[in-house]
């Protein structure tokens, strides 16, 4: 797929990241002046930030490579190595590839784990408890993938991470038979989402070595695309494959997966510029923790107060679809366990196609993004969810009920990630190349933070609710349209 764009993405892959797909991500704002024009404005005070980290780090711009040679960084050229002149670089193309593999894989076996976990033992609670859980070591973990990223050659990051994930799972089908089975997929999922939140920053923190300043958005929109697709084929195969064949299938071809994308990554030849280590770890992290909050916060706070925004935009809209979407198709809707099975599956796939549609209308419409009225994408994604709550009073018209769930994820996920294209692209272009590590993980960080509360919290009340499930969507959209309402003041004044 070629995006043919003009001008310059977070999970949510799938809905997890942004869920960095459903999760909006971070959110923040600027003047109201297109992506181009806030770069241009912007070039000079970055330059200048630039070198004043750079001082402070003695590392980064003029520092000598592993082999003895001085570097000279520039937009567009990392580590004396240029990112090439178009987006479409062989560099980039080959994470792209890895990306499509390993998404695919990652996208699969998320969707077949918690569902087994869910047609086994057909409780809300214990479902949302198990996510809440999974979702901890994410958090704790990606803000030590963006340090890594800064300091360690991105394409190590992804290679040993992706042969890591294939034996996880070689290792979970092993012991499936064996242990508890709560235990096991509780720990499993953990290792799983501490792997992605370990990932993710590298692939994030790698585009800018990758490709020009000018190719910035059409490259997140590249990459949020590959992952919505990925994150469509997933699914919907992993629904067919589970309905049909059970768990053990959908196993094995995650592991190949992982292991095809893992080789294809060793052949990326990424720019690196090695930092020096100046004291022990740990005085490392908390001064590299340092550095990135004082970014954050003094240096652009508007960052910030976007991740407040974010962190109830989880909590109150992200998580309840994460819990909410399988236990109302499998639990509640008049459907056979096999059919709804298939049924979830495909809702997984309106998810991905949305994201597919919202990645290529970001890079489309590049030139006409405003940061300024990206308020409004989030009223519009609140609205979204009262059909929802509307299809559950009509349960006796199970597949009508389902539609109008679907279609509203569908829209959800297309505004979610616009918005996300578009504040990726922003944080990337302000953030200094030797902080963008540690800040893009600094921001994903907090902002998942509130997505395992969400989820134990929605778990509990859908079992509490149960007969009234409308009930927690109608409170999940009225919350969350409240929040985007005031969000949108506070863009259309910065």
């Amino acid at each position: 797929m070629k995006l043919k764009v003009a001008g310059l993405t977070l999970k949510i892959a799938g809905l997890e990241a942004g869920i960095v797909g459903l999760t909006p991500g971070m959110y923040c704002a600027t003047n109201a002046v297109p992506l181009e024009s806030v770069i241009s404005e912007q070039e000079k005070e970055k330059e200048v930030m630039e070198n004043k980290l750079s001082m402070e780090d003695k590392s980064v711009h003029g520092s000598e490579s592993e082999n003895g040679q001085k570097t000279v960084h520039s937009s567009g050229s990392k580590d004396g190595c240029p990112a090439g002149n178009g987006l479409f670089t062989r560099n980039f193309t080959l994470v792209v590839i890895g990306q499509i593999i390993s998404l695919f894989g990652n996208a699969a076996i998320r969707f077949a784990l918690p569902l087994y976990l869910l047609n086994q033992t057909g409780s809300s609670a214990l479902y949302g408890t198990v996510m809440a859980c999974a979702f901890i070591p994410t958090i704790l973990l990606t803000p030590v993938g963006g340090l890594i990223a800064d300091r360690v050659n991105k394409r190590n990051i992804m290679v040993i991470l992706d042969f890591s994930t294939a034996g996880l799972i070689l290792l979970f089908a092993c012991l499936m038979n064996s242990l508890d089975l709560v235990v096991l997929l509780t720990l499993t999922l953990m290792i799983l989402y501490g792997i992605a939140g370990a990932y993710q920053p590298a692939v994030q923190a790698s585009i800018p070595l990758l490709v020009g300043q000018e190719h910035f958005v059409q490259a997140n929109a590249v990459v949020n695309v590959i992952s919505s697709f990925a994150s469509l084929l997933g699914p919907v195969l992993g629904g067919i494959l589970y309905s049909v064949y059970g768990l053990r299938p959908i196993l094995a071809v995650c592991i190949v997966s992982f292991v095809v994308s893992a080789v294809m990554e060793i052949f990326i030849r990424m720019p690196h510029c090695k930092q020096e280590q100046e004291g022990k770890m740990l005085q490392i992290v908390r001064r590299d923790f340092a550095r990135s909050i004082q970014f954050i916060r003094r240096d652009k706070p508007v960052i910030g107060k976007g991740v407040l925004v974010t962190c109830g935009i989880n909590l109150f809209l992200s998580a309840m679809i994460v819990v909410g979407l399988p236990y109302l198709i499998t639990e509640v809707l008049p459907f056979t366990t096999d059919e709804a099975n298939r049924l979830y599956g495909y809702a997984q796939g309106a998810l991905a196609a949305g994201g597919i549609v919202g990645g290529i209308g970001a890079g489309v419409l590049a030139q006409r993004l405003q940061i300024r009225k990206t308020g409004n994408l989030l009223v519009l994604g609140a609205v979204c969810v009262f059909p929802m709550a509307a299809a559950l009073l009509w349960q006796n018209h199970g597949m009508v009920s389902y539609l109008i769930i679907a279609a509203a994820c569908f829209l959800i996920m297309i505004i979610s990630t616009v918005f996300t294209v578009q504040i990726m692209s922003f944080v990337q272009t302000e953030t200094p190349e030797q902080l963008l590590g540690k800040v893009m993980a600094l921001i994903m960080t907090v902002a998942m933070c509130a997505q395992p509360l969400g989820s134990a919290m929605y778990g509990f009340l859908f079992e509490l609710c149960a007969g009234y499930e409308a009930a927690v969507v109608l409170f999940a959209g009225g919350v969350s349209l409240m929040i985007a309402v005031r969000t949108r003041k506070v863009f259309a004044g910065l």
